[in-house]
């Protein structure tokens, strides 16, 4: 009976502990809708000072939100948008995971968009899975885009909207314009 009652304590004890596991956990940044398909990433106080924002949308078409001529993370400000901007989601595309990559250093941008491709069937992702230099912290936030009028960018606040169609990862490869034709028309 000793046993039992033992063993009952420890079952009732250990399921205490993994209630409360999810909200003790640190929210690195959030999202603010700032129209019908269209965001805002604020990163909260005491991230990493760089970081990089990247989609991955029900359809699985990858897509990097951050996009410099360095192709390297940005330097993120608590409290601010991230980019001093709002993106755009594509509606058709439905719903997206939005992976925010903070880092201790600027980091490249080319190797965690190929990781992030070979990594697409994961539920979850976290900086140990990836193979990035320096301390890397992973936040993954999920945005739904809604269908709305085109002019309804009065919710914006007057920011610009930086449209996230370039460049698209999928099937392997980094797209974002048509191919161009051949000489012989095809």
């Amino acid at each position: 009976m000793k046993r039992w009652s033992w063993l009952l304590a420890m079952v009732v004890l250990g399921s205490g502990c993994h209630e409360g596991r999810k909200d003790d956990r640190p929210t690195r940044a959030k999202i603010r809708k700032t129209g019908p398909a269209t965001m805002e990433v604020i990163p909260q106080d005491g991230q990493l000072p760089y970081c990089m924002l990247y989609t991955v949308s029900e359809k699985g078409v990858i897509r990097q939100l951050t996009l410099t001529r360095e192709n390297r993370s940005i330097r993120c400000d608590a409290d601010k948008p991230v980019a001093h901007t709002s993106f755009r989601v594509p509606v058709q595309e439905g719903k997206v995971k939005v992976y925010i990559f903070f880092s201790d250093d600027r980091i490249p941008a080319g190797p965690v968009a190929q990781q992030l491709y070979d990594l697409r069937a994961n539920e979850r992702i976290n900086a140990m899975d990836l193979r990035l230099p320096g301390r890397v912290f992973v936040e993954t936030l999920e945005f739904t885009p809604e269908d709305g009028s085109a002019g309804a960018n009065d919710e914006g606040g007057g920011i610009a909207t930086q449209d996230i169609g370039v460049p698209v990862l999928k099937d392997g490869g980094i797209s974002g314009e048509p191919p161009a034709a051949s000489e012989d028309g095809s």
